[in-house]
């Protein structure tokens, strides 16, 4: 499998979540499905499909985040400073040329990416579109909305 990109950030952040999967929410929810077998006929006992369904979600969780830890690639993006160009890892500061209201977004790994938290990720045809450019170059972008201008402000390395 190919060893995929990750901040140092995003793989403590999916750390944390993995050892929280494991140590707070697998044992509440074993312990639901033991509560909810005591309750008699399985069949028709909803909490009991419930907290099974919720446990399938929990292992595969689980299991997604223990393969994606064990092949990334840590980048510590604090070392690369590549700036002024854009790489992997770097937080760019847009202006919208239409607007002119500005933007950050960080270039991160797929699993890490939260568009909400201005994580995107580098995979992405936006990341894409921003890879290799420089403070001051103009990135033309087809978004689901229509054609939109970005005008490059800033890139840093944190």
């Amino acid at each position: 499998m190919k060893r995929a990109p990750m901040t140092r950030k995003g793989s403590e952040r999916l750390r944390a979540e993995l050892e929280r999967l494991k140590t707070v929410e697998r044992p509440r929810v074993i312990h639901a499905i033991a509560e909810a077998r005591a309750h008699g006929d399985l069949k028709e006992n909803a909490e009991y499909h419930a907290a099974r369904e919720q446990q399938g979600f929990i292992e595969g969780r689980i299991n997604e985040l223990e393969a994606a830890l064990s092949f990334a690639e840590i980048i510590d993006v604090a070392r690369l400073n590549a700036a002024p160009r854009i790489v992997f890892g770097a937080c760019v500061q847009l202006e919208d040329a239409d607007s002119g209201a500005t933007i950050t977004y960080q270039i991160v790994g797929d699993l890490e990416a939260d568009i909400k938290a201005g994580l995107i990720s580098v995979s992405s045809p936006f990341a894409r579109s921003l890879i290799g450019k420089s403070v001051g170059d103009s990135v033309d972008f087809n978004a689901p909305a229509g054609p939109r201008c970005f005008d490059i402000v800033g890139v840093r390395y944190e």
